[in-house]
């Protein structure tokens, strides 16, 4: 039920959702729609939308086929090549005008992680040299202009001065590096790897996993530390439900595609103790809370939470058999199915529901973080893993 469930969600409803929003005038894909589902043409468009959206079609061409998906790959990957890309100061923007001009030029490590996600996952679609030849572009400035004697700063404008943090950092915090920032550059760094067999890239993948471990990863009670200063000292108390679950089987995902044993076992471990702690403290009302400030906890619904959550549980099943995970997993997709999803003609998923299931106004159906990349890809990994519930 839930594979056919999921993938009758991602060809039927997602995908001719996000079909919808290219822009044949200016490239890319429209970047802004409001609750009421009206769409603003004239909107920015986010680079990490285009590029989450690259990514999108590009999996789904992998999974599913089809040469419309195929076909809007492309055409994300023209909008980022052509219009995203400094190709003065090297990397990629934060923001696009809706005809492509820069709006706004802060260069962000987290923007640059999800271009090369997208552009590595749009070669192994279609096996265009470009694409990883961009990647690689992207990787090498990533190493260049992003790097300290610690870690990753994230932070910059144009020329690759630092700024203040202010896209990543929330919850009355000003935080120098981010779990978020870490985990996304895995994420890509993964990919990256898997399209080219790098050894520049296995190593910093390498060094990617070790700063989780040793300063990201609490290990007194499993899960992952969120924000911290320019030396990685963890600063604010903060717990990110979502991210840690996503964190679980993105990490799986970067140990087996790296293929070295010690980073498996450990790993694999790890991150099942992480799943355990998420379904004890987080799982309430057959959904994922948000997240815990202090004491506080947030119990609003978020669309990418509740689709991570749905995959890091998948996950942890056919990691331990536990079947409590693939139940509460299901759950959730009925939660998803019954409240999350939005059922007018011409929506999406709700960015937010409170915890009874009543959409809040707040966010948007389409802005630069709100995109098809989340819950696309919980359908893909769904439909690519066989486990059904």
């Amino acid at each position: 039920m839930l594979i056919n469930e999921v993938k009758n969600e991602l060809l039927n409803h997602i995908i001719p959702f996000w079909d919808a929003l290219r822009d044949d005038e200016y490239g890319g894909f429209y970047g802004q729609m409001d609750n009421e589902l009206n769409l603003d043409k004239k909107g920015g468009k986010g680079v990490i939308l285009n590029s989450r959206i690259l990514w999108f079609y590009s999996s789904c061409y992998r999974t599913v086929g089809g040469e419309k998906n195929l076909d809007n790959a492309r055409h994300a990957y023209e909008f980022l090549r052509d219009k995203c890309v400094d190709r003065e100061n090297g990397g990629v923007y934060w923001m696009m005008n809706y005809d492509g001009t820069v709006m706004d030029s802060m260069k962000h490590t987290y923007n640059q992680a999800f271009a090369i996600y997208a552009l590595s996952t749009y070669y192994l679609a279609c096996k265009d040299k470009a694409a990883l030849d961009l990647a690689f572009e992207l990787f090498e400035t990533v190493e260049k202009k992003c790097t300290d004697d610690v870690a990753y700063m994230e932070a910059f404008d144009i020329n690759w001065q630092l700024i203040e943090n202010d896209a990543l950092s929330e919850n009355g915090l000003m935080a120098d590096k981010t779990m978020n920032t870490v985990l996304h550059l895995i994420e890509g760094y993964t990919v990256l790897f898997e399209a080219s067999g790098d050894e520049r890239v296995k190593a910093r993948l390498r060094f990617l996993l070790d700063i989780s471990e040793k300063k990201i990863f609490d290990s007194e009670n499993n899960k992952l530390l969120v924000f911290f200063d320019r030396e990685l000292n963890v600063i604010g108390d903060i717990h990110s439900y979502g991210h840690d679950i996503e964190a679980s089987w993105l990490i799986d995902r970067a140990c087996d595609v790296l293929g070295e044993k010690e980073y498996i076992d450990k790993w694999a471990g790890i991150d099942l103790r992480i799943s355990e702690n998420i379904l004890d403290i987080a799982y309430e009302n057959n959904s994922l809370n948000n997240e815990r400030d202090k004491t506080e906890i947030d119990k609003k619904r978020v669309w990418w939470v509740q689709a991570e959550s749905v995959v890091g549980f998948v996950n942890a099943y056919q990691h331990s058999g536990d079947k409590k995970f693939l139940e509460a997993a299901a759950n959730i997709w009925g939660w998803i199915r019954d409240v999350q999803i939005d059922k007018r003609p011409g929506g999406e998923w709700w960015a937010e529901v409170d915890y009874n299931g009543k959409p809040m106004p707040k966010f948007t159906m389409v802005n630069e973080w709100k995109c098809p990349y989340h819950n696309g890809r919980m359908c893909i990994e769904i439909i690519n893993r066989g486990i059904d519930a």
